[in-house]
């Protein structure tokens, strides 16, 4: 499977201009690096004038630039960054598989958008990323069909979770749970539902690399690293 497209186009950045054989630049914001960084895949010409072109797209936006260097990276763009200084951060572990299709230990609410008390939970355990905030995430959500999960106590949700069917197979982003409500299986619960409402046989999902607990947890459900990529900023 291509991640690096697919990635892309599950988590579209609202604005996007193309440049130099076939490198993206992407800007949403300032919310999550995946929607606004440089998704460098081909071969330019030109990889110097390339890496500066994208420079002055971000400084224009007053945004640190940030590349996504992911199985398909431009060959070499790695070794450039490092050498002009930018350092690697958040580096994040692909996880596929054939997802075990088992009942959920719990009901889960699913809709075809993100409802306000979704919105809250995953922003109050992700919305780390910056910029003007919850309404660009909600604009970067659905960008693109999808269903939203959550298992909710009293009104609350407290696990959610996003999934973008893409074809033949299942993009599972946004997977969060608040502190209070983990370790009680209700992330396992929000995955489940997901995957069966789906009816996926194939999926794919996205994790930071330090975060053994959750790769733990997507292992037991069928889940296995198929990759890798990190950013580059500076």
């Amino acid at each position: 499977m291509d991640f690096d497209l697919l990635v892309h186009e599950a988590w579209p950045a609202y604005e996007q201009r193309r440049i130099r054989d076939g490198w993206v630049l992407r800007y949403a914001g300032g919310v999550t690096k995946r929607a606004n960084s440089v998704l460098a895949t081909g071969a330019p010409a030109d990889l110097a004038g390339a890496i500066e072109a994208a420079e002055t797209f971000y400084g224009e936006r007053g945004q640190r630039c940030v590349f996504s260097v992911g199985p398909g990276a431009t060959a070499g763009l790695d070794e450039e960054l490092a050498r002009r200084g930018y350092e690697v951060v958040d580096p994040t572990v692909i996880m596929a598989g054939s997802p075990r299709s088992a009942v959920a230990a719990h009901e889960v609410r699913i809709e075809d958008r993100p409802w306000r008390g979704w919105l809250e939970t995953w922003w109050a355990v992700d919305g780390r990323f910056g910029g003007s905030g919850l309404p660009d995430a909600e604009r970067i959500c659905t960008g693109v069909p999808a269903w939203y999960g959550a298992f909710e106590e009293n009104g609350v949700a407290l696990a959610v979770g996003r999934a973008v069917p893409q074809g033949g197979t299942l993009g599972i982003y946004c997977m969060a749970t608040r502190p209070e409500a983990r370790r009680r299986g209700f992330a396992r619960t929000v995955l489940r539902g997901l995957v069966r409402h789906a009816g996926a046989r194939s999926a794919y999902l996205v994790t930071t690399a330090p975060n053994e607990a959750a790769q733990r947890l997507y292992r037991s459900e069928g889940f296995e690293v198929a990759g890798r990529y990190h950013y580059r900023v500076r």
